[in-house]
């Protein structure tokens, strides 16, 4: 469990040079576009100090019923001694043997398990498209065949049974697309319309019925099934919400601002009570050209918060299609960047961008309800010095199964407060030194918080801003209410079984150089490489509530760096993890991540990690990815887990003449992102 490899490549966040390229544009490679100057945990500890008596006869109810404070924690395993944590077994749904840090071009799982592709890119879902032939792919195969660079993954159930098996709803996310990878002899100064047009059609999401067996977690894709579909970067949804017709959101194409070709970047989301998925719209800056010829200064510093920069974009999507240059639609960057709702079981139905939860680099979007059923989302924003916010609705869930109930229930993140993290450190301050070595006065980063609102329907909080521009511009928004500045806050989700909410945040190397924001207790170490989990309880275990206290649950990085902490289990226990990203939970309550960017030498991989009791913190590796690969989308069920294999083969230098993995189907065949499906041969439950 403890074997390292030594470090591969030296790119900022473990990604190749490739990966910074088609996923986010060089983010890496160019400053941050946060320039805030707002005040940061580390800073107004003192103020924190003088008011703690305060805070604490408001809060400490509360706390004691979330059980989140330290006191409350390490109670969960008692004062047992660090031996005494790892005798015994681990925690259940996690009782398998680990999987070693290695580069092995395959997916490794552990031993006893099996596993299987379900679908590639470009296996065809809908009637009419043709199987995939590499040498002649069009955008008409392409709208009709399953997309590229799965990313975020959604199960849902379905009635149906095919003789032995059980069929499920998968949702799929496409993230972006790899031309290099994608076409042969491919010249990324010169490509062809025909080229642009493949990869809007493998942008986007797939939606498949998948069918399995009752004996095994193995799936199969149901390729022409009348729910399966596909939404790409062409397809129409409708903007919805309080910025709905906004003249922020109007272009040539849409002078009412209310219809938007198309979903780009889609990367993390999440899955509703009421039977829907969310999808993240994340890095949408890379498609849009010519910002730096845009004459309006208020115009460009408002695209440039938003990280757009520059003028060719690497794909030249500007070529061939006017909207994707500002300057002769300067406003269609504002389309894009949203949380976007779809029915899934209801083919004919139109997608929504959901503008009240705001605009920004959305990584995901996972809903709870409060105790009356009003919907909770919380919510990354995935850039370097970006915030973590919270949408609450003002209506309440329906729980009838009527069309009313569901047309109603289809309106719930339409109207509601969107809110933005001011975190708070309780420790001395100059125990935050960027090490990441633990405070001496409660051996734990941790502190308080409070959600300042934004916005509530028509009305902002925000001095000098009206309501639209709050949603259109969230960030900027954020800046002027003084939100925590984060490690690039990824996924977001509330544990089902105990109501605390875990972010992940991936990494941040920026953090403590000259000139941008130091250390503070929430991300305390400088030149962050490998991110770290935070874990909150809101006030009262009320996801509505204002305030909420905080801790990191893992400092990630080598067990043998002392600036790793694994919520106080025994590090020479644990597997080594670096870059947590996508996030879930099993039945247990064990946390599950999937990594991007490994800083360990390892490929990226899928860890499960016990949240709660003795072995809380105890982290094992469950599988690893393919080269170049990056470990998304995990749906951990209780007989398969699910993850997307994405971006496969991509390495600096790579290309479909000279490959860098041969994953899935061996050599001479193309590489090609794919779910996959994980079981125990045995036939029992994961991980018991």
């Amino acid at each position: 469990m403890r074997k390292l490899l030594p470090i591969l490549g030296s790119h900022p966040g473990g990604r190749s040079a490739m990966t910074c390229r088609y996923r986010c544009g060089d983010a890496c490679f160019h400053d941050a576009p946060n320039t805030s100057g707002n005040e940061y945990a580390g800073d107004i500890i003192a103020r924190v100090l003088s008011r703690r008596s305060v805070l604490r006869a408001g809060a400490v109810a509360g706390v004691a019923a979330t059980a989140v404070g330290t006191g409350a924690c390490s109670g969960e395993h008692g004062t047992a001694s660090a031996a005494s944590r790892t005798k015994g077994k681990p925690a259940k749904g996690l009782r398998f043997t680990p999987v070693e840090p290695n580069t092995k071009d395959e997916v490794t799982v552990p031993e006893g398990y099996g596993q299987n592709i379900v679908i590639r890119w470009g296996e065809p879902i809908l009637r009419g498209a043709p199987d995939f032939d590499p040498e002649k792919q069009s955008a008409k195969a392409q709208a009709g065949q399953f997309g590229y660079n799965n990313d975020f993954l959604s199960l849902l159930p379905l009635k149906e049974q095919e003789g032995d098996g059980e069929r499920q709803l998968m949702v799929a996310n496409h993230e972006y697309t790899d031309e290099v990878l994608m076409f042969a002899g491919y010249d990324p100064d010169e490509p062809t319309r025909e080229q642009a047009e493949i990869g809007w059609a493998a942008h986007g999401l797939s939606v498949v019925v998948v069918e399995g067996g009752k004996s095994s977690g193995a799936l199969e894709a149901v390729p022409r099934h009348r729910l399966n579909r596909r939404i790409t970067a062409t397809t129409p949804f409708e903007v919805a919400g309080p910025a709905a017709g906004s003249k922020w959101l109007r272009t040539s194409a849409d002078p009412e601002g209310r219809t938007v070709l198309g979903t780009l970047n889609n990367c993390a989301g999440g899955t509703t009570p009421w039977g829907t998925t969310l999808h993240g719209e994340e890095n949408i800056d890379q498609y849009f050209a010519n910002t730096e010829k845009v004459k309006d200064e208020e115009h460009r510093k408002r695209l440039e918060r938003y990280a757009l920069k520059g003028t060719d974009t690497e794909r030249k999507w500007e070529r061939f299609d006017d909207r994707f240059d500002v300057t002769k639609e300067p406003y269609e960057p504002h389309r894009f960047g949203w949380v976007v709702e779809l029915d899934p079981y209801d083919p004919d139905s139109t997608p929504r961008k959901r503008t009240a939860l705001g605009r920004f680099k959305h990584e995901a979007a996972q809903p709870r309800l409060t105790r009356d059923g009003r919907a909770v989302v919380y919510m990354g924003d995935d850039e370097r010095f970006e915030y973590l916010y919270k949408f609450v609705s003002s209506k309440r869930m329906r729980s009838g199964r009527s069309r009313a109930d569901h047309e109603h229930n289809l309106t719930l993140l339409d109207d509601g407060t969107l809110y933005v993290a001011e975190l708070n450190g309780d420790s001395p301050r100059d125990d935050i030194d960027g090490s990441g070595e633990l405070p001496s006065d409660d051996h734990e980063f941790d502190g308080t918080g409070r959600w300042i609102p934004l916005a509530t329907g028509d009305r902002s909080h925000v001095e000098g801003m009206t309501a639209e521009e709050v949603y259109v511009f969230t960030r900027i928004a954020a800046d002027k209410a003084g939100a925590t500045k984060m490690d690039r806050p990824e996924d977001v989700e509330p544990s089902p079984r105990t109501g605390r909410v875990y972010a992940a945040l991936t990494n941040n190397t920026d953090r403590g150089a000259a000139g941008k924001a130091g250390p503070d207790e929430a991300n305390p170490r400088k030149g962050n490489k490998h991110g770290q989990v935070l874990e909150f309880s809101e006030h009262g275990d009320d996801p509505a509530a204002r305030r909420f206290k905080w801790r990191l649950f893992l400092v990630c990085g080598d067990p043998d760096d002392p600036g790793t902490y694994f919520a106080g289990f025994p590090k020479d226990q644990v597997s080594p993890i670096s870059c947590p990203d996508n996030i879930t939970f099993d039945s247990y309550g064990n946390l599950w991540l999937s990594t991007d960017g490994n800083e360990l030498g390892s490929h990226d991989g899928l860890f499960g990690v016990a949240t709660v009791g003795r072995r809380r913190g105890e982290v094992r590796a469950f599988l690893t990815v393919p080269t170049g690969a990056e470990t998304c989308g995990p749906v951990v069920q209780s007989r398969r887990v699910l993850v997307a294999v994405q971006h496969p083969g991509e390495v600096d230098g790579a290309s479909v003449e000279k490959p860098a993995s041969q994953w899935p189907d061996g050599p001479d065949a193309y590489v090609r992102p794919s779910v996959v499906s994980v079981w125990r041969k045995d036939g029992s439950d994961i991980g018991v």
